[in-house]
């Protein structure tokens, strides 16, 4: 590491490194400085001379600051780009990041200390690379447009971050050592969000407009598809993401949002090689609890609820069904209203116009639930939407993904003949070309969504995108569905891991011996370890045989067919051992622990063993 010294440019900034420190000089005011010693934080008027500066570099946004094992780490963003702008402020989305330790090297650590920060820093490199952020300087990306309206004269005065929305903040926890300062250093803490961020201008009728989805991902419960579901004991749960669709034309701005997260019950699926995994519920006292506090939430910030459940309702998924109904039935709530409409059943054999159903079912709800509204000219906020609506299946994306996009559709047909875009008698689905863009965005959001939790993009875009479902679309889908068994099995650990190192869910107890055992270390049984081997050793000659006949120099074609008998039930015991003890060959965290599924009772029998079968495709007549 240098000995010289960083000098960084913020907002856009310049950034200076030398010996001793870095220093981030904004455009305008005080630069902060950042001892590379003692990672104290300071404000200076000057930055460090030239003959002491190592280099010096633009950078656009400090993310934070993280302490591992070798003291702090500086997060900057180095590059950004244009998504659009909302009232005349530039969002942004995140182009790449740069990770600056703040010792020179790492001289004090032990070996076990030295392996530890790489892997920190490995993972910490992982999430920011393999996620999308947006920010705006000057924005509120994690407020609705509702909320920003109503707030005071004093809140809109206080900087960004603080009148930011604590659940989209997703960098609060790397932003603490900026926001616990002495100083005041608020012009140097940005809120990043995660999620997704389109903004398109847009036609019709010959009369311009501006159309745009902003996706908000909640901090709190986070994690992959399989190793965050459910509901915790703060009422948080999995999988949260807030959806505004937004509209503005000359001095009317439209906001209309929608919320999804996982079934508010405690349950888990335990990964085990299998494609539907092992299905467990926890106890009813226990979820009452949890989604009591889940719904006071909600409600306080949304008002009533409209929760639309789409799992199926026999086979797999039924327990979880039962569960959720359940747990509402029991909190007899009048302001919560519950419909299950089984997506897979009810749009099967390509029916996939029968969403409209669903549609009718919940149109007298969506009137009364409403909109916002809001004349900027004259700050009059004409129209509030009163409730919102929350929509489930089981991982929260393709099902839910393809609902909200047409809820959000038959809200977006009134709000534009609202305001006199469209004629009273003309439908949005007539508008070609704005149709094209809509369904593209919407899947785009799906595929946004999807990727951060499950590894791969959405299922069933090409309903999305072209408003018809296609065989080639269910080819795809189940070349994703292939493509998640992969990574949720054997990837999603490290993946899980680099979520809660960035998100403060996992934080290193300094106070500790340096020799402490390392939460990197695995210790798996030795036939976990040599079977993996042994199966890649038989397919390998089973190849190998095959493709050369001779290679074994049998005369015979009963020794050549017995050999290649022989390979094969090597390979099937193998996997039928592997699927047998399916628990010690998958991924697992190891950085926070799961929640002990020994307390939770299992569903049901037919659960024990799960599934080969994706449930996407069991229910589809498509090949």
């Amino acid at each position: 590491m240098s000995d010289k010294l960083l000098v960084l440019k913020l907002f856009v900034n310049s950034r200076y490194i030398t010996k001793n420190t870095y220093t981030v000089a904004p455009e305008a005011g005080s630069n902060l400085v950042v001892d590379r010693n003692s990672g104290n934080l300071s404000l200076s008027e000057t930055i460090p001379a030239a003959n002491e500066q190592e280099s010096a570099s633009t950078i656009y946004g400090l993310l934070g600051l993280v302490r591992f094992w070798a003291g702090d780490y500086l997060l900057t963003i180095t590059q950004r780009e244009l998504v659009g702008s909302i009232r005349g402020k530039s969002i942004y989305r995140v182009g790449s990041f740069q990770v600056l330790p703040l010792a020179h090297n790492l001289n004090k650590l032990n070996e076990n200390q030295k392996s530890q920060e790489q892997k920190f820093v490995n993972l910490l490199e992982s999430h920011l690379k393999n996620n999308t952020f947006y920010f705006s300087y000057d924005y509120d990306l994690t407020q609705s447009i509702q909320r920003q309206v109503l707030f005071e004269a004093d809140q809109l005065k206080e900087p960004l971050y603080k009148r930011a929305d604590e659940r989209f903040f997703w960098n609060r926890f790397v932003s603490s050592k900026l926001i616990d300062a002495k100083l005041d250093l608020s012009s140097f803490i940005l809120p990043v969000m995660q999620g997704f961020v389109e903004v398109n201008k847009c036609q019709i009728n010959n009369k311009e407009f501006v159309w745009g989805l902003i996706t908000r991902r909640s901090r709190h419960r986070p994690g992959t598809r399989y190793f965050s579901r459910g509901i915790d004991e703060r009422g948080h749960v999995s999988n949260f993401v807030e959806t505004e669709q937004f509209v503005s034309y000359e001095n009317q701005e439209l906001s209309y949002v929608q919320t999804r997260g996982s079934i508010p019950v405690f349950w888990a699926q335990v990964i085990n090689l299998k494609y539907t995994p092992r299905l467990w519920i926890g106890e009813n006292k226990k979820n009452l609890a949890a989604a009591r506090a889940h719904f006071d939430e909600q409600i306080r910030i949304y008002g009533p609820q409209i929760l639309v459940n789409l799992i199926n309702k026999k086979g797999y998924e039924l327990p979880m069904g039962q569960a959720y109904a359940r747990t509402v039935e029991q909190l007899n709530d009048p302001r919560i209203f519950y419909t299950h409409f089984d997506f897979h059943s009810e749009c099967s054999k390509m029916r996939w116009h029968r969403i409209q159903l669903l549609v009718d079912q919940l149109k007298d709800k969506l009137v009364e639930q409403g909109y916002a509204h809001y004349d900027t000219a004259n700050a009059n906020l004409k129209k509030m939407q009163t409730s919102v609506v929350r929509s489930n299946c089981m991982d929260c994306l393709d099902r839910t993904n393809v609902v909200q996009s047409t809820l959000a559709r038959w809200v977006l047909t009134q709000q534009l003949r609202d305001i006199g875009i469209l004629e009273a008698n003309q439908k949005l689905e007539d508008q070609a070309d704005f149709m094209q863009n809509y369904r593209n965005v919407w899947a785009d959001n799906a595929d946004g969504v999807s990727c951060v939790y499950s590894g791969t993009g959405a299922l069933k875009t090409d309903f999305t995108r072209t408003g018809q479902r296609t065989k080639v679309g269910a080819l795809k889908d189940l070349q994703n569905s292939i493509t998640r068994y992969v990574k949720n099995n054997f990837m999603d650990g490290n993946r899980q891991d680099a979520f809660d190192l960035f998100l403060g869910q996992y934080q290193l107890e300094f106070g500790q011996s340096p020799y402490a055992h390392s939460p990197f270390k695995e210790e798996k049984p030795l036939r976990a370890r040599v079977v993996p081997y042994i199966l890649i050793y038989a397919l390998f000659m089973l190849v190998l045989n095959l493709v050369r006949p001779n290679y074994s120099g049998f005369k015979s074609y009963t020794s050549y067919f017995l050999l290649l008998l022989f390979w094969v039930s090597v390979l099937i015991s193998g996997v039928r051992f592997a699927f047998k003890h399916g628990d010690q060959f998958v991924q697992w965290p190891h950085l926070v622990q799961l929640p002990s599924t020994e307390e939770i009772s299992e569903s049901s029998a037919f659960t024990e063993k799960g599934n080969m079968v994706p449930p996407e495709l069991q229910n589809e007549d498509v090949l």
